[in-house]
């Protein structure tokens, strides 16, 4: 199974598109469709070129698409990249699907910016995937969000909420 990722689609009006509709345009590889923001779920056993090959020509503009295999994101999500303490009040978690895995690994936590103020936190990495915190307080003027500051550092990344990635390894289990 695959788990795909578009990156920079239905952004406000950018790249606007109907997941649920691509999704049917995937039927032969048993596709299923998670959120709006482009995730999907390949049951069907295909390879990756035939994958990108199908959502390009499906697509009516150009976009980054980021494949991981599913037992990869099951495995990462299994291994608690968080650690054991649950995010704070204003905290939420997020992962961050690299295009290509990181060359070399910083030294983590990555904190952005580096003080008690920070508002994002990388955590983990683990090939092309990448566990952050962010950390919005009320009244924030220029609030940093975790898939701008790790394209900043590491290169080209599309984000999903933890609740999503939650959801794909559901779908991935069934």
């Amino acid at each position: 199974m695959l788990v795909v990722f578009l990156r920079g689609v239905n952004v406000g009006r950018h790249k606007r598109f109907l997941p649920a509709q691509l999704a049917r345009d995937l039927a032969a590889f048993d596709a299923v469709n998670i959120g709006a923001a482009g995730t999907f779920v390949v049951r069907a056993p295909v390879a990756q070129a035939t994958v990108v090959a199908e959502i390009r020509r499906c697509l009516a503009f150009d976009a980054d698409i980021v494949i991981v295999k599913g037992a990869q994101l099951i495995a990462f999500a299994r291994s608690e990249p968080f650690g054991p303490r649950p995010p704070g009040p204003r905290e939420q978690r997020f992962a961050t699907i690299m295009l290509k895995p990181l060359r070399r690994v910083p030294d983590l936590p990555l904190i952005v910016p580096p003080n008690d103020n920070w508002q994002v936190k990388v955590v983990t990495v683990a090939g092309q995937l990448v566990a952050s915190v962010w950390r919005h307080e009320p009244g924030m003027q220029r609030p940093l969000y975790p898939n701008a500051v790790i394209e900043k550092q590491f290169g080209v990344a599309t984000t999903r909420n933890w609740n999503t990635i939650s959801t794909i390894c559901k779908s991935l289990s069934e």
